[in-house]
């Protein structure tokens, strides 16, 4: 009996040893794959999440304590020579973050030019998203009587508006305001966006608008002139005398903003 539990004994050593060599294999390559510290440096300046211990082993090469070690002199190293960033470990992982002293500095960098006052232009381009949404570009240029490429590009990039699918007949992309939008105009829904009636110029008004624009508002007859025929239609205006302010040839002068 004695013997047969000497045998179990050595057995289980000798496993307990092949158990420590496997770890010894999934923690370190045959070959380190680059110098520690550097490897670890260029792993987590390109990482946008904290990354643990043992991942960065598995990728550099090296054992997972001489990892974690090398990972803490390098927070040391940093906080010493007050470099503008530290290496933290947080979320049981380690990445690298901007030091709070300098956060004026990163402040200013990361709003430079979100500060910036949207144009009239902008404004009206996105009034007319919001109102019509979704719409294309083509359609807003088409009501607004001016390409909006620009303008729409500035939307885009502040976050005022979003794409929304492509319109099934001519397949443009469609637009749409977001929650940021929202947001910023201080209301929960767009249900909440104020009637545009009370705005709207008088039919009076708009009827004179569209007789100048198509050229229907000729010169007074002189005195002694004939009549001219009311069965015969006025002669087309040139292109040139009236052009019409929703034409859709003019261009923004600007992409939407002004420094205010």
């Amino acid at each position: 009996m004695s013997d047969r539990t000497d045998a179990v004994d050595a057995v289980d050593a000798v496993d307990a040893v092949d158990v420590v060599d496997m770890v010894d294999d999934v923690d370190t390559l045959s070959i380190a794959v680059a110098e520690l510290r550097p490897a670890l440096e260029a792993i987590l300046m390109v990482s946008d999440e904290p990354l643990g211990a043992v991942r960065l082993a598995s990728v550099v090469g090296h054992p997972v304590g001489e990892v974690e070690e090398a990972l803490e002199a390098l927070a040391a190293e940093y906080a010493e020579q007050g470099r503008g960033f530290d290496l933290r470990s947080v979320a049981g992982g380690w990445r690298f973050y901007s030091r709070p002293e300098f956060a004026g500095v990163v402040e200013s960098f990361v709003l430079d030019g979100q500060q910036a006052r949207l144009t009239q232009a902008a404004l009206e381009t996105l009034s007319v998203v919001a109102y019509k949404q979704p719409v294309s570009r083509a359609r807003v240029s088409a009501i607004r009587g001016v390409n909006v490429d620009g303008v729409m590009r500035t939307l885009l990039t502040r976050g005022l508006v979003e794409e929304a699918g492509q319109d099934e007949q001519s397949g443009a992309n469609l637009y749409r305001t977001t929650s940021y939008f929202l947001e910023r105009i201080g209301i929960t829904s767009l249900d909440e966006l104020p009637e545009l009636a009370p705005y709207l110029p008088d039919m009076d008004d708009l009827e004179d608008e569209l007789a100048s624009v198509a050229g229907l508002d000729a010169p007074a007859a002189e005195p002694g002139a004939a009549e001219p025929d009311p069965a015969t239609p006025p002669a087309a205006a040139h292109p040139s005398s009236h052009p019409s302010p929703h034409s859709g040839q003019g261009t923004e002068p600007d992409g939407g903003t002004e420094v205010s």
